[in-house]
């Protein structure tokens, strides 16, 4: 966004103060001296403490913070509700409700009666009511939307506050001061500066200078919100990667996982067939040890019965002629 120039300022009218009988000494810094009894003020630091405003209000939107808009006075009131809603900020454009911000438990229970009461009306359950009852609530939500509308979604204190005019906006600069708000304001001749971190001095009557710094502030939100969703955005995206390099790391390990897990698995495979082998090895040498024991007895039996035979063969061979000659004796005794 371009800064601000002298240009602007000056046809704004943003250098003409109060009258100097109406001044606040401790305005007199930023005062640059009187004409026709009308204090000017010096532009070249309406520059630079505008720079310094500009600057902090771009860093709290660019980092997704809320500023809630406050000008009361008649010829502030439609501009401050045009541009804060234009940037989606909230506002206060009406009479500033005491306790707005060191009371907003309260206030904000008035809020949510608003927005039942807007609940109930979109839901046409006005029309079961009688006319009068109907009216009546009617009657409430205009009252409430009236001092609430530019508040009514906020949920909690904003994070700073940017005044039109603290001289009429005293209360709400107490309040924010209290809670340790930060304030931006305009700052005219007869305002006190007390309290404000950002001050700006300049017009705050006139509606072109009022219009110029109101809607200076309503584009750096919007620019600043921006600049937030696109961080937000880039940092969602870079999740969204982590996301998938953190998946693509989970099933490669679990690739390498599976792979050791088939490893494994063969290699038990493998041991079982091996032990598998080796019991079918040792149960046919079992086998075979067997048989060649029993083939050991069969034939050692065989060879005795063998050996008999052949001795039972060889005896009657042996006394065939003993007997003979037992025989012819025999024979000799019995003819004598």
């Amino acid at each position: 966004m371009p800064e601000i120039t002298m240009k602007q300022l000056l046809e704004a009218g943003v250098h003409f103060g109060h009258q100097t009988t109406r001044w606040n000494p401790k305005m007199k810094p930023y005062i640059y001296g009187a004409r026709n009894g009308i204090h000017i003020i010096d532009l070249q630091k309406t520059l630079k403490k505008c720079k310094e405003a500009e600057k902090f209000l771009s860093e709290l939107t660019q980092a997704g913070k809320k500023i809630l808009f406050v000008a009361t006075k008649k010829q502030a009131q439609e501009l401050i509700a045009e541009e804060a809603t234009r940037c989606g900020m909230y506002y206060v454009n009406q009479r500033w409700l005491g306790g707005t911000l060191t009371n907003f438990a309260t206030i904000r229970k008035s809020i949510d009666r608003l927005l039942e009461l807007e609940r109930e009306e979109e839901e046409t359950q006005f029309e079961q009511l009688r006319k009068k009852e109907g009216l009546n609530k009617r009657k409430q939500i205009a009252k409430l939307n009236k001092f609430l509308r530019g508040i009514k979604h906020m949920k909690g204190l904003p994070d700073a506050i940017f005044i039109i005019d603290t001289h009429k906006e005293k209360i709400a600069l107490a309040e924010a001061v209290k809670l340790g708000i930060k304030v931006v304001a305009i700052v005219d001749t007869n305002c006190d500066p007390d309290g404000i971190d950002y001050l700006v001095p300049g017009n705050d009557d006139a509606i072109r200078s009022i219009g110029l710094f109101v809607g200076r502030v309503a584009d750096i939100c919007i620019e600043g919100q921006e600049i937030c969703n696109a961080i937000r955005r880039e940092k969602e995206a870079e999740k969204e990667k982590e996301k998938a390099a953190e998946a693509a790391k989970a099933a490669e390990a679990a690739k390498v996982a599976e792979a050791a897990k088939a490893a494994e698995a063969s290699k038990k495979a493998e041991a079982a067939k091996q032990a598998e082998a080796s019991k079918v090895e040792a149960k046919a040498k079992a086998e075979s040890k067997v048989e060649a024991k029993a083939e050991s007895k069969v034939e050692a039996k065989a060879e005795p019965k063998t050996e008999a035979k052949a001795e039972a063969k060889s005896t009657p061979e042996a006394a065939g002629p003993d007997a003979d000659a037992s025989e012819s004796t025999e024979s000799a005794v019995t003819a004598s």
